[in-house]
């Protein structure tokens, strides 16, 4: 059964190594990610899986010990999820992101797991992956990462979209209120154009709290280059 969840975005960004002279610009997401992270832990999982939208040759499940890398993005430091053996293939950057959050976090409370989801999964796939990840364990917490809209300004990677705002104005309010059905309701179709990397995983938790009784709070918001990024926290 899931017992807690946070949602991280998942920019690269996010690492102040990368980051460099525009550090600070993602110091309060860093911060907000730190927060939610806490939650999990206080849950006191059986297991934490990691959930992340993947291209499809690299969804499905990803053992503790895989090993992803920012080598791409100019960081020569590459990332584990967790100690262990290192796995046949290196995790997706949303898992690599979520793998370098729980390491600057020390995370100890529970064995980790990895899940990438591929962004054009249906919405019924990714519901029914949810619930079969909350039925591993008695009490299993998820960390998902992922996106909103990547076309919120004109400098956007997907360029200015009138409807990403709508869009992500949703997301959000549903992540914070811990909206199963909204979240499962979010358009597949136009999450694909509106370039919304997020919303099959965030599918995939819906799926997984369905009965939890969990209640959500949004710990941070913001489009800083034109993509749309949240924290939340479920408990």
């Amino acid at each position: 059964m899931l017992v807690a969840a946070a949602v991280c975005p998942t920019p690269p960004m996010l690492l102040p190594e990368l980051a460099t002279g525009a550090a600070t610009e993602l110091a309060a997401a860093r911060t907000a990610c730190s927060d939610a992270l806490s939650v999990l832990a206080a849950s006191r999982p059986d297991l934490l899986v990691v959930v992340g939208a993947a291209d499809p040759d690299h969804q499905g499940a990803y053992p503790q010990g895989s090993r992803g890398t920012f080598r791409g993005f100019g960081a020569g430091a590459d990332v584990r999820l967790g100690e262990g053996e290192e796995g046949p293939r290196l995790l997706p950057t949303s898992l690599s992101v979520g793998a370098w959050l729980l390491g600057r976090a020390g995370w100890g409370a529970a064995p980790l797991e990895g899940f990438g989801v591929a962004g054009p999964q249906d919405t019924e796939k990714c519901l029914e992956a949810g619930r079969e990840l909350a039925a591993r364990e008695a009490r299993v917490a998820l960390l998902v990462m992922g996106d909103g809209s990547a076309c919120r300004s004109l400098k956007a990677p997907g360029y200015l979209d009138e409807r990403a705002a709508a869009f992500d104005a949703e997301a959000a309010r549903a992540l914070a209120a811990a909206d199963l059905p909204a979240l499962a309701a979010l358009d597949a179709g136009l999450a694909a154009e509106l370039q919304a990397a997020g919303r099959a995983p965030w599918q995939v938790l819906a799926g997984a709290a369905e009965g939890a009784g969990l209640e959500g709070r949004l710990l941070y918001e913001d489009a800083p280059y034109g993509v749309g990024y949240f924290v939340a926290a479920w408990s």
